[in-house]
């Protein structure tokens, strides 16, 4: 008996000191951290090897990127903790209403991202030092912290981005330092490693979740609904360090206490950060509006979100001068995250029980008592439905709640639409969206019509309300309405194969009927389209429906089964006529009912143009469409055969855009019957050319009239004082404000719109209305404007202007949209007016 004890606690003595035995970053990797660029599996081996070798330590897979990199998050705590691991989840689910009963624990959940953002590429190996320490059994210190939080690190959120950096610069770097900033290892290609691979800006896309990485993050976060969130970011070389807390604006919603745990953070830090003499700011520049930040998103679900910033990123290398001479090393600004980490463990060791109790308040007191001016949002049934579903969609991804309305007559609300106080009712098909619900600050940060801005110096967007960016008709409304019961999103019953109508008959009206359309194409069935409304056995459809016939498709074998196969698919309810012959509008043998060629599509990228412009363009026809896209390099655009082509589009560029040659080129194919589709800043091309139709100005007196006016400012702006030069420069300009468009019905770009359409200025872009072309969508009037910061400069001068249109050039067409109309992947309603642009315009 003595012999098995004996050997029993030898056994167990063995199995500590195995579990022990972490290899330290440098004896792992075989080189100290900050002496080269770790690719992503090598990360992915190391933290493998502590969970191997740590029993406190759980990885986790919980998503992919598009290219096949895992991604991964390593959760760790003390012993004791780790044995309650689910039941600590399932508290926070509890605390914040989002799960029946009471919690048990008092232990929060402290969330550590890194590398968001490719090149800025300190991230991933801050997080290699940072999870040795917190996650050593042998540090005392971090081991002691973790008894009182559970630590979730993600160490490298963009794996694409991060590896595209990564490769590129140890394949280009010197082996003795080189910190000239003119050497090539200090000056990364086009598009850079910031984004993903679809080159999407991955920290604007919390909220949105148009990306993979994100989808699957999000999963994990509403799971875990963490107490602290850090976002590890990098800042220019020139830049020293920055940490909460942060700037204005400050949305109206976030607590005091979310404002008091940043400056205990940040005070802490700068402790830190004091005793070895580096320098540091904080309230400044990174603000918290936008709601779909890594520290902003986290803050309106109830946590500290907060954003670090180590000056150096993708142009420090792994050490680059900086504007005073001094060396900016990787290993430096790893020591930089690495204390942040320290101190964001530390504090939220020592501030468990606060972060826990307010986190509570924060959800009971939302809940039960909104803050914000908007209690209720109502989603009229019989806007566009397709919109409608994929605004559901979002809401279902961030967990907000919604009902059915039910009859309810005598409301007053906030219209969206028209931007002003109405009357309403609602029936049985309408949906709320109530306040009175956990994730209560959500909801009203996405439907609020104008987000209250205390400064108008601000980081990114002011306006992003969600019935603008789905174009549904919607209300907002300052008293509480409760939902009637669950809602049931309208029954969709299979399309069945039979007797071969003479058309089937599809709805024009969001992405998922540009996907099916796309679909059909590509497997080679013809489509065609009005351009008048018609009305075939009693029902009636508008100009741009999709018409699938008979004739034409003889040749399509089993061409019943693939069209009603593919409705099903997409959730397309087919209609069907008997007849060609309309009851009104035109036959379906009019020269007017017009055949959808299977479009030939080109995307011009490279240096030049807008890297994110062009991946939202590359993801939308690549993963909403599933449509062939041809991707051409802008410098190579003068030697290209673009006869294998019939659409081009060119996202936002600069610096001119295409040279002389490529230029002609251009205009040569687009007179031969080419369509060429500009973007943003890429208008700019054809803007106040001679023989072309596009003017700032609509007269010369105008023009004129412009001028002295702007001279007039600039003689009054040059008495102001120094220190509001950078208000005085954004008076000039727009951060996301939105305007209504009103749109042509009758021309293909306006089909599907219902007439109207929201467009994201992002610009300070104005053009006149076109004389020889078509004005599809306008800013008729300043009362267009409906939220959004816009300077006083332009913001007088928008009314009467030109969002969208095209003009004749030969047997081709060149169309313009003067804002991005598929803004980050979210401003869904734009997608259908780009489409209609892609497969519709000139057929």
């Amino acid at each position: 008996m003595k012999k098995q004890v004996l050997l029993t606690l030898i056994l167990f003595t063995i199995t500590i000191c195995t579990w022990a035995q972490i290899q330290t970053p440098e004896q792992f990797l075989g080189y100290k951290p900050g002496d080269r660029f770790t690719p992503h599996h090598r990360m992915v081996d190391y933290f493998e090897h502590v969970a191997a070798n740590q029993p406190n330590v759980k990885l986790i897979q919980y998503g992919e990127t598009n290219e096949k990199r895992p991604l991964i998050m390593a959760i760790f705590s003390s012993a004791e903790n780790m044995a309650i691991l689910e039941e600590i989840r399932t508290d926070n689910l509890k605390r914040a209403g989002l799960m029946e009963g009471e919690p048990v624990h008092s232990i929060p959940v402290n969330w550590m991202s890194f590398n968001v953002h490719g090149n800025e590429s300190v991230g991933m190996e801050a997080a290699i030092s940072a999870f040795h320490s917190l996650a050593d059994p042998n540090n005392t210190m971090t081991q002691e912290w973790l008894k009182n939080q559970v630590i979730i690190i993600d160490p490298a959120i963009n794996p694409d981005g991060r590896d595209r950096y990564a490769m590129w610069y140890n394949q280009k770097m010197n082996t003795t330092l080189q910190p000239d900033l003119q050497s090539v290892e200090h000056n990364e290609p086009w598009p850079g490693g910031r984004a993903n691979h679809y080159l999407f800006d991955l920290n604007r896309d919390w909220a949105w979740q148009v990306q993979v990485e994100s989808q699957a993050r999000m999963k994990m976060y509403q799971q875990w609904m963490p107490q602290l969130h850090l976002d590890f970011h990098e800042q220019g070389i020139n830049n020293p360090f920055y940490m909460a807390p942060a700037a204005e604006p400050l949305h109206e919603q976030l607590t005091e206490w979310q404002h008091e745990f940043q400056d205990i953070f940040g005070r802490n830090t700068a402790k830190y950060f004091d005793e070895i003499g580096r320098f540091y700011f904080t309230k400044e520049r990174f603000d918290l509006l936008y709601p779909s930040y890594g520290d902003s998103y986290p803050m309106f679900n109830g946590a500290i979100g907060m954003t670090i910033e180590q000056g150096g990123g993708g142009r420090a290398g792994r050490g680059g001068f900086n504007a005073v001479g001094d060396t900016v090393t990787l290993s430096y600004r790893i020591e930089g995250h690495y204390t942040a980490a320290m101190s964001a463990a530390e504090m939220t060791s020592k501030h468990s029980d606060k972060l826990l109790e307010e986190f509570s308040q924060f959800y009971n007191e939302n809940s039960s008592n909104p803050k914000g001016k908007y209690k209720s949002f109502v989603i009229k049934g019989d806007s566009n439905p397709t919109q409608v579903g994929k605004l559901l969609e979002l809401l279902d991804k961030n967990g907000i709640q919604y009902g059915k309305a039910g009859g309810k007559s005598g409301l007053r609300g906030f219209a969206y639409q028209s931007g002003k106080p109405e009357s309403f009712s609602t029936d049985e098909e309408d949906i709320i969206v109530s306040a009175y619900q956990p994730k209560s600050v959500l909801a009203q940060v996405f439907f609020e019509p104008n987000p209250q801005l205390n400064d108008s110096i601000t980081y990114d967007i002011t306006s992003w309300s969600l019935p603008y960016a789905y174009n549904v008709q919607a209300y907002a409304l300052e008293s509480r309405l409760d939902p009637a019961g669950a809602y049931e999103a309208p029954a969709f019953s299979q399309n069945v194969a039979g007797k071969t109508p003479v058309a089937y008959i599809a709805k024009w009206e969001g992405t998922r009927d540009v996907a099916f359309l796309a679909e059909l194409l590509n497997q080679g069935i013809r489509v065609k389209y009005p351009e008048y409304g018609f009305t075939t056995e009693g029902k009636s459809f508008p100009a741009g429906t999709l018409l699938i016939t008979k004739g034409g498709n003889e040749y399509v074998t089993d061409f019943d089964k693939k069209v009603t196969e593919t409705a099903n698919k997409f959730g397309i309810s087919l209609a069907s006529t008997q007849t060609g012959y309309m009851e009104a509008g035109k036959d379906f043998g009019s020269p007017n009912i017009r055949i959808i060629q299977a479009p030939k599509v080109a995307l011009v990228g490279g240096e030049g143009t807008s890297s994110l412009g062009y991946g939202e363009l590359w993801h939308f026809f690549e993963k909403d469409l599933n449509y062939p896209l041809v991707n051409l390099e802008l410098a190579e655009m003068g030697r290209y055969d673009l006869s294998d082509y019939d659409v081009i589009i060119m996202p936002s560029s600069w610096g001119g855009g295409l040279d002389k040659n490529a230029k002609e080129k251009v205009l040569d194919w687009v007179r031969a019957g080419g369509k060429f589709i500009a973007i943003d800043n890429a208008v700019n091309l054809f803007a106040n050319q001679e023989g072309f139709e596009l003017k700032t100005f609509d007269t010369e007196k105008e023009e004129k009239t412009a001028e002295e006016k702007a001279d007039s400012l600039r003689r009054a702006e040059r008495l102001e004082p120094y220190i509001e030069g950078e208000r005085l420069a954004i008076a000039g300009g727009t951060a996301g404000a939105i305007y209504q468009v009103d749109m042509d019905e009758t021309h293909p770009l306006g089909y599907g719109t219902g007439g109207k359409y929201y467009t994201l200025k992002n610009n300070s872009s104005k053009y006149a209305f076109i004389d020889n072309g078509v004005n599809a969508g306008k800013i008729l009037s300043n009362d267009s404007y409906r939220t959004g910061y816009i300077g006083f400069k332009i913001k007088e001068t928008m009314g009467g202007s030109l969002a969208i249109g095209s003009e004749r050039k030969g047997r081709g067409e060149i169309i313009y949209f003067v804002d991005n109309p598929i803004f980050r992947g979210f401003w869904e309603s734009g997608k259908l007016v780009l489409s209609n642009a892609i497969f519709l315009v000139g057929q």
